[in-house]
């Protein structure tokens, strides 16, 4: 298979494993990790075919672009630590004639620990997850990174990867705390806001998710991911607010 898997990961212990299993018949995989501290490096140099690299997180479109230049391979499939590769994909990866000019888009299957979600907006969604990196590459965003298509055809591959992002409601707190971050540091001073964008922003947020998209179908997970974008979208949109505060008072502008 001319496929290279590569992944960033911190802290992924928990499911890592699972991940890198379904990838034991890529020959080349590289785990780029950005100092994990939960044994993350040792579960992954269990695993033959796979190379630990340790480097800095400067963002998810750079890191993923320096991740990518150790692979072997023109073809890189971008993989999470709570993704896992299921047997169709893994076929697909391994027999299709691959289009050089081509983005390819996976399917995606989403769970809550190991209940699938079939609603909320979650479940299949289209990503973009295989290039080839001698002719396109990720943009430099902090967060919401893509790869550039400009003259590039998109093409949807059989298969699927099902999505394992969250363990615990605790990893909702989490994440909603880090992406928020991520997208107040990515624009501030580029973007305005205000407390009532950051209220209504996350309001309508839960009500697309649970209503629109049918969250309540999806039982108490439903009501959780609800909830969990609501705060994701008030936090960016308040920490963005406060952010901007900050840079006029220093800046002067």
């Amino acid at each position: 298979m001319n496929v290279s898997a590569v992944m960033i990961v911190k802290n992924g212990a928990r499911t890592i494993r699972r991940s890198l299993e379904s990838l034991r018949a890529f020959s080349d995989v590289i785990v780029y990790d950005n100092g994990s501290t939960d044994g993350t490096q040792a579960i992954a140099a269990e695993f033959p075919n796979v190379r630990l690299i340790e480097g800095e997180f400067d963002g998810f479109g750079t890191t993923k672009n320096r991740a990518a230049s150790y692979a072997r391979n023109d073809w890189v499939l971008i993989i999470d630590s709570d993704e896992v590769v299921d047997s169709e994909l893994l076929q697909a990866l391994q027999t299709q004639s691959l289009d050089p000019h081509a983005i390819y888009i996976v399917n995606f299957l989403a769970y809550y620990k190991e209940i699938p979600i079939r609603h909320c907006g979650w479940n299949n969604q289209k990503i973009r997850r295989l290039y080839n990196k001698a002719v396109t590459r990720f943009n430099d965003n902090f967060v919401h990174e893509n790869i550039l298509d400009e003259g590039m055809k998109k093409l949807l591959i059989a298969g699927n990867m099902r999505h394992y992002s969250y363990m615990s409601i605790s990893d909702f707190i989490i994440k909603l705390d880090r992406y928020s971050t991520l997208f107040a540091n990515d624009n501030v001073g580029k973007k305005s806001s205000s407390p009532a964008k950051a209220f209504f922003n996350g309001l309508y947020s839960f009500f697309r998710t649970y209503i629109l998209k049918r969250g309540f179908l999806d039982g108490y997970a439903g009501l959780i991911i609800a909830f969990s974008h609501m705060a994701t979208n008030f936090y960016k949109y308040i920490k963005l607010y406060e952010m901007n505060r900050e840079h006029k008072g220093k800046y002067g502008h």
